[in-house]
């Protein structure tokens, strides 16, 4: 088994596909994998040292540091596995076959241009689509065309001249409906030339307009109850629903690109590296770096990709960034370019996705072995997002229970540094309410409790948090308007709808992020107090209960009731009793009674 600590790094993988990358003591990439899972993946390598063949355990003893790729699906993490196993020709990975074994969708640079699939990328004008890792899905595509748009498949030159001139005489495929006849000009290259535009949409990814004609030719089918041709345009349909049209880590029409990307914080920061060579990408790299002088993302950049490019020795002609740069380091002739779509954007997309990935495991893995800097941050985000003056390190929170009225009960939960408190956390059987009044309930609870703490000396809470909407923020206000302290203290409502949160006096609530910490942090406060309230509300109705109903036993009075709770702890341990173990509390004309009073109520 590996020396380093397996367990840690196996904290920072996802569960998303990509590629992972492992190395040795000399830091020398040593194994590329790829991965529909990463984190299964990879720790498969460890958990069960048995399973794996000798010489994977090999591998897995010289393994000394983990590196992985997030991509968006597994036919991405295939070509990039692949890409980065040619360039770097990792010692214990099988080489796999060159790019030029993959196949391509290419239309061809001619008149009426064929669609067909080749293996060999010339550079003749023509456009290409890939390359497919998968050749069933390409076939699929290709089908899929061929299916929605009838074009020539004869590599006749249609020239217009030898078109005027009559050299041609339409085939077969005419008469079955695979080809419109351009050859004898039964065809326009307009109408041509809008099949391709389509076709091309497709292949792009970019598909709405040509589901929204299917789908308005299935309607049409589907009416005049035309159910094969409906059936066929649904089987279409289909295809392109669940196509996809290309990988977002190789694209034909991208050569010789560096990506950067940054993602920082007070401290640290981030710089994500992809190098493309010839539409594809061959290396990928996180940095991080510290911050000195609190420097900003564009001086951090300026500074990371010359460092970078020299250490790769890369000589790109183009710098693909998520904002404008001038970078004096780099030659003139270099382009520094922001896309917004198209394909490089996405590549663009892939490496922001990445260092914002690295970004976030980096800092829960610092945070981990400082909690005081989460605290902090935690703190200072709550008290940004909730308008707060100080940093909320003493919430209190308040939740109230009862059954139509019946033994209303409230509870408070306490937590410091945004964790809970329990040995502070209080209850209170209400005294000054009848009946079932919620408000009346908060305002008497709310009131006890900040009393007894101005009298006892307690420093009161930065911010109380109230469970329910307008009506029970304004109960609690009117309590703490009487003890003098609502203007000390922040009070806020939490209503359970849509989690709206309400100030006092203000009219439109507050709505948080449904991801946002500060909102989780709330309703952790807010369900701490209701399962805290309901587990001594039913305590106290269970034992009232029980006293009440032992007591309908002549003979018994409540001062025996409670020695025989306390000591058979509830009526059906009572009942279960025999005479001999009662008569600890009991005289014989008690238990008589007992045993009589248990045998009407079960017979009733």
């Amino acid at each position: 088994m590996s020396s380093f600590n397996y367990k840690e790094e196996l904290k920072k993988i996802p569960h998303k596909p990509g590629v992972y990358q492992y190395f040795d003591k000399e830091d020398v990439l040593i194994y590329v994998g790829k991965a529909k899972d990463l984190k299964n993946r990879v720790s498969s390598y460890f958990v069960n040292d048995r399973q794996l063949n000798s010489k994977t355990r090999v591998l897995v003893r010289k393994i000394q540091r983990i590196a992985f790729t997030i991509v968006d699906t597994e036919i991405d993490a295939w070509l990039l596995e692949n890409n980065l196993i040619k360039k770097h020709k990792p010692r214990y990975n099988v080489m796999l076959k060159d790019d030029k074994t993959y196949p391509w969708i290419v239309i061809k640079n001619e008149p009426f241009p064929r669609v067909f699939w080749t293996r060999k990328y010339i550079k003749d004008g023509s456009t290409y689509f890939g390359p497919y890792a998968s050749v069933g899905m390409m076939h699929i595509v290709l089908d899929t065309i061929r299916e929605l748009f009838p074009l020539r498949t004869c590599n006749l030159n249609l020239h217009p001249e030898q078109i005027a001139k009559g050299k041609y005489k339409v085939c077969l495929e005419y008469q079955i409906g695979n080809c419109k006849g351009p050859c004898e000009a039964l065809q326009t290259l307009e109408d041509y030339e809008q099949n391709l535009s389509d076709i091309k949409d497709i292949l792009n990814g970019k598909i709405s307009v040509v589901k929204t004609r299917i789908k308005e030719q299935l309607n049409g089918a589907v009416t005049a109850l035309n159910f094969e041709a409906a059936h066929h345009l649904k089987n279409k349909l289909d295809k392109l629903e669940n196509y996809q049209s290309k990988s977002t880590v190789v694209s034909a029409s991208i050569s010789n690109v560096d990506v950067f990307s940054i993602a920082s914080d007070d401290s640290l920061a981030f710089v994500n590296f992809l190098k493309v060579m010839n539409g594809v990408v061959i290396q990928t790299q996180t940095l991080e770096m510290k911050k000195r002088l609190d420097e900003s993302d564009e001086e951090l950049l300026q500074i990371a990709i010359p460092e970078i490019r020299n250490r790769y020795k890369s000589l790109s002609r183009e710098i693909i960034v998520p904002f404008n740069l001038a970078i004096e380091a780099i030659p003139e002739e270099v382009k520094i370019h922001v896309p917004k779509l198209g394909d490089k954007r996405k590549l663009l997309d892939l490496s922001l996705k990445n260092v914002a990935y690295f970004k976030k495991e980096r800092m829960l893995q610092y945070e981990k072995l400082n909690p005081e800097v989460r605290t902090e941050r935690l703190l200072l985000q709550m008290q940004k997002d909730l308008r707060l003056n100080v940093l909320p390190r003493h919430i209190e929170c308040f939740d109230n229970s009862n059954i139509q009225g019946n033994f209303p009960v409230s509870a408070i939960v306490v937590f410091r540094d945004a964790k809970p408190a329990k040995k502070d956390y209080r209850h209170f059987n209400v005294k000054t309410v009848e009946g079932p009044n919620d408000f009346a309930t908060m305002e008497e609870a709310v009131h006890r409790r900040y009393r007894r703490m101005l009298d006892e000396g307690h420093d009161l809470p930065q911010l109380i948090v109230i469970d329910g909407g307008k009506g029970q923020l304004g109960a609690a206000l009117k309590s703490l308007r009487l003890l003098g302290i609502d203007k000390k203290v922040t009070v806020i409502g939490i209503a359970k709808r849509l989690e709206e949160i309400y100030y006092p006096g203000d009219q439109y609530p507050l709505y948080l992020d449904k991801k946002s910490e500060t909102l989780k942090i709330i309703q952790h406060l807010r369900d701490e107090a209701h399962r805290f309230g309901i587990t001594f509300h039913r305590n106290q109705r269970s034992r009232k209960t029980f006293v009440s109903e032992l007591e309908n036993i002549p003979g018994i009075g409540k001062t025996t009731v409670e020695k025989l709770l306390k000591t058979f702890k509830s009526v059906k341990r009572i009942k279960e009793q025999p005479d001999e173990e009662l008569k600890k509390v009991l005289n014989l004309k008690q238990i008589k009674a007992l045993r009589a009073y248990f045998q009407t109520t079960e017979v009733q």
